[in-house]
């Protein structure tokens, strides 16, 4: 007999060679329907996977992300069965999981090609497929035998994966007439698989590499219920008019060059005060909160980052070191801020008296990500994250911790994102080599967070094995406007950094002491976050952010001396305002300016010249009546001043 221990700390008897399968039917004949996977000691299995010793498990369905990622992994392989079927000689790279559904990289025959009109058949074929309730059955052989396997397929793109691995047993998955190299985990049996759909195809480069052949990606996604998928193609339908590629092309935010390179955004004028607006307004909210700003630079020897562990954890997924002229120097692109903040704090001696210190910086780091996962603002490979670093005493550590939550609650409900889940991340007890440092300062660590939480009466969720390598973190997953869940805000506890960079202060027992830092990123990255705003407002942002609050719309070029007037003074009074000139009809110039997602259409023409007042029009409820140029800046003054309340009270 083994110990099974459930999520709620219950402890029940199984023998040994038990599954999850089992365990759920043990538990209810719903769960049994519902579940998909099983995490066993935080690694998440097949559910006919037999488990042979002591264990804590946790069972996934459709609501949680191991369960979707299980479903839509073998959906891949559904997928790639289907192709198979129609491409007969077809050579498979790789078919991973993503936010919503799935892919798979093919190499199809010569002179075989693949376009949109195909998809419909693969997705008939899949269905067929899945009804056949093929079991998908789990094997090992030896690295030489799956090598000789696949070279009798001949596949090198799977010859390839397989030499790049270690000896030992590697693992296979079959159903029905597909054989696929895979670790897992994936459903008992295709009927899982009730509704499929393909939604694009596209060309990537093998491995991500320019050098390498060009394949063909498929991506899909799969539903357990037709009525999910019917769900999802009325969502993905409004996705593509909130599409912040679309809509940033549209109000010219942000554009994108070849010349410049993949995954690097360049700001445009209007994008640009959009990012401004932002940044002033949580330097503003950080100068209440005693925050100091500070500005490093883009590049930092490769000891650094050995020395904060980050090269170790991020190098393969880092820009190469970059070698000077000069022998011996070797220095990268910042993959992250803090290394460069401890060596601020480091450059002077501190008493207890000095902390806490906060140092604030909008500072723009470097990671490599492959072209076929860059997209738009929300994979990028540079990006500005919105980064500070507290340092400070034990006694201290929850008290500013609470203060960043109430800056987060300041940011959110001054942009509409009041609709988020508080996710305490911790570590994985049964992986503890994926973090550093002692054991006892992330028991510290992970309770100041509980603690700080419990303390402020913060609703949340706890995740375990979702900590940062260096420390746990309470984690901000906000819903948009569609219901899709983002992970924005976030603030993390390390004991960690401080004691490999040696930091300290001079405590009241004139002791030298190690002080606790905060890492804090309300925003996450300045990238992400303007896509993840643009997508739930669909680019109709609160007054006080929009990069356009005004546009002055005279009736004829009669009246562009009096537009400018009413332009200079509003302008004046810090109301962000252009005119609309052109020798267009007054319907024409309206309609193109609401479609601009301007929020105030300022109409003047021969009666508003000789009283000097103005006709206002707002973006989606029309006429507002006339007022005097005073009047209407009060107004939109007030406007703004209440959308930002939670900063002014």
């Amino acid at each position: 007999m083994i110990k099974i221990t459930l999520p709620d700390n219950s402890v029940r008897e199984y023998e040994s060679g038990v599954t999850g399968l089992q365990i759920a039917q043990s538990i209810s004949s719903r769960l049994a329907k519902d579940v998909l996977a099983v995490s066993v000691n935080g690694e998440v299995w097949d559910l006919n996977r037999p488990i042979d010793q002591d264990s804590a498990i946790k069972l996934y369905t459709w609501d949680d992300r191991e369960g979707k990622e299980t479903f839509w992994h073998s959906s891949a392989h559904l997928m790639a069965e289907a192709i198979e079927f129609f491409y007969p000689g077809t050579k498979f790279g790789i078919g991973p999981t993503v936010d919503t559904g799935f892919y798979y990289d093919v190499d199809l025959p010569e002179g075989k090609q693949l376009t949109e009109k195909d998809l419909a058949q693969i997705e008939k074929k899949m269905i067929e497929l899945a009804r056949q309730k093929h079991q998908i059955v789990r094997s090992s052989i030896t690295k030489a035998e799956a090598l000789e396997m696949f070279t009798d397929k001949n596949d090198e793109l799977k010859q390839e994966l397989i030499s790049e691995l270690e000896d030992g047993t590697i693992t296979l998955y079959n159903q029905g007439n597909f054989t696929d190299l895979c670790r897992g985990p994936h459903l008992p049996n295709t009927s899982y698989i009730k509704a499929v759909k393909l939604t694009s195809i596209a060309g990537a480069y093998w491995r991500g590499d320019e050098k390498n052949k060009m394949l063909t990606r498929v991506y899909g996604v799969t539903f357990p219920k037709q009525k999910l998928l019917d769900e999802y193609l009325v969502l993905l339908e409004e996705a593509k008019k909130r599409d912040h590629r679309k809509i940033g092309k549209e109000m010219e935010l942000f554009t994108f060059s070849q010349k410049v390179g993949q995954g690097l955004p360049l700001w445009l004028p209007k994008g640009t005060q959009l990012r401004l607006q932002l940044e002033d307004f949580l330097k503003k909210v950080q100068r209440k909160f005693g925050y100091q700003q500070v500005m490093t630079p883009h590049i930092g020897d490769v000891e650094l980052y050995k020395t904060s562990g980050h090269f170790q954890k991020y190098g393969a997924d880092s820009f190469q070191t970059i070698k000077t002229p000069a022998e011996g120097e070797e220095y990268m692109l910042k993959p992250m801020n803090c290394p460069h903040h401890c060596e601020i704090f480091a450059s002077k001696p501190h008493s207890y008296k000095d902390l806490p210190i906060r140092f604030a910086e909008f500072g723009t780091v470097y990671r490599y990500e492959q072209s076929g996962e860059l997209h738009g603002l929300t994979r990028v490979r540079g990006f500005t994250q919105d980064d500070a670093h507290l340092f400070c005493r034990p006694d201290q550590l929850k008290d500013e911790f609470k203060k960043v939550i109430d800056i987060v609650f300041i940011i959110f409900n001054s942009l509409g994102l009041e609709n988020y889940t508080a996710q305490i991340s911790l570590r994985d007890p049964n992986n503890p080599d994926k973090y550093i440092g002692s054991a006892e300062n992330w028991d510290k660590a992970e309770a100041a967070i509980i603690e700080a939480c419990a303390e402020k009466g913060l609703e949340t969720v706890t995740e375990l094995g979702e900590a940062a390598f260096y420390g746990p973190k309470l984690d901000f997953m906000v819903k948009d406007a569609l219901g899709r869940s983002w992970q924005l805000g976030t603030i993390q506890v390390d004991y960690n950094l401080p004691e490999r960079f040696d930091l300290e202060y001079i405590g009241a027992d004139d002791k030298r002491h190690r002080p606790i830092m905060i890492h804090r990123a309300p925003f996450g990255s300045m990238e992400r976050f303007v896509a993840v705003l643009i997508e739930h407002t669909a680019g109709k942002f609160p007054l006080w952010l929009t990069p356009d609050q005004v546009v002055v719309l005279p009736i004829s070029e009669k009246y562009n001396d009096y537009a400018q007037k009413v332009s200079d003074f509003l302008n004046n009074s810090d109301i962000r305002s252009l005119i609309d000139d052109r020798n267009e009809k007054i319907g024409r110039k309206i309609r193109d300016n609401e479609l601009k997602r301007i929020p105030y259409l300022l109409i003047v023409g021969e009666k508003e010249a000789e009283t000097g007042t103005i006709s206002v029009r707002k973006q989606g409820e029309g006429d507002k009546g006339s007022m005097s140029m005073e009047e209407f800046a009060q107004f939109l003054n007030d406007e703004v001043k209440e959308q930002l309340s939670a900063f002014y009270n």
